[in-house]
């Protein structure tokens, strides 16, 4: 039996707190294990708790979304992260993947759209709309980071810019589950990125798609 990816909600409004409560629980793997109406809150329930899965509003009084993100970030929280926003403003998507965000959705997506997209995201996956991808795609890099990843390396981004999770990817390559995960360290600490959608977006420039 699978084990329940344990999630918390931080959104510094209770109806929406208790919306997308609701909608998780409809996917049996997913286990909303706290919910914080404040950044603040958030971060230190998340130390606590040491979820799975952090669902984050962008938009928050106090301390911000992408202030609560770089908090998490920083203490160490490497939970995948989804940032859930009304806004897909380009200075908002890009601050927010390079600070380690695992996905950006957008609140007025259908709900059971949304529920598959958080889904995937917990899984592994990069979710990238394509609007959203060419915005990143968009900005120059004076030199090409990928260049100083190994091949294996090279192999595994190549793998995650697929979708594939840490699981499917060491099954591919016959490797444990945990040298992926110290693999894509090594790549992001590379690129100098904090998030496997931001390699993601390198990997697409990269092979200019």
């Amino acid at each position: 039996m699978q084990e329940k990816l344990k999630v918390l909600l931080i959104d510094d409004h209770p109806l929406m707190r208790r919306g997308i409560k609701q909608l998780l629980e409809l996917e049996e793997h997913f286990e909303v294990i706290a919910d914080a109406g404040s950044g603040s809150e958030g971060i230190s329930i998340a130390l606590q708790t040491s979820p799975d899965l952090i669902v984050l509003d962008l938009n928050m009084k106090g301390l911000s979304g992408l202030d609560t993100l770089k908090g998490l970030r920083s203490e160490g929280i490497d939970a995948r992260i989804v940032i859930l926003t009304v806004s897909d403003a380009k200075n908002d998507v890009f601050a927010l993947i390079d600070a380690g965000a695992d996905g950006y959705l957008l609140k007025d997506t259908e709900p059971d759209t949304l529920l598959e997209q958080i889904k995937r995201i917990a899984q592994g996956e990069v979710i990238l709309s394509n609007s959203i991808k060419d915005l990143l795609i968009e900005r120059e890099y004076r030199q090409d980071p990928i260049d100083s990843l190994t091949e294996r390396e090279k192999g595994i981004l190549t793998l995650i810019a697929t979708g594939l999770s840490n699981k499917q990817i060491a099954g591919q390559l016959f490797i444990s589950e945990e040298t992926v995960k110290v693999h894509i360290r090594n790549l992001l600490r590379k690129l100098n990125v904090h998030s496997r959608v931001a390699a993601t977006v390198l990997y697409f420039e990269h092979n200019g798609r």
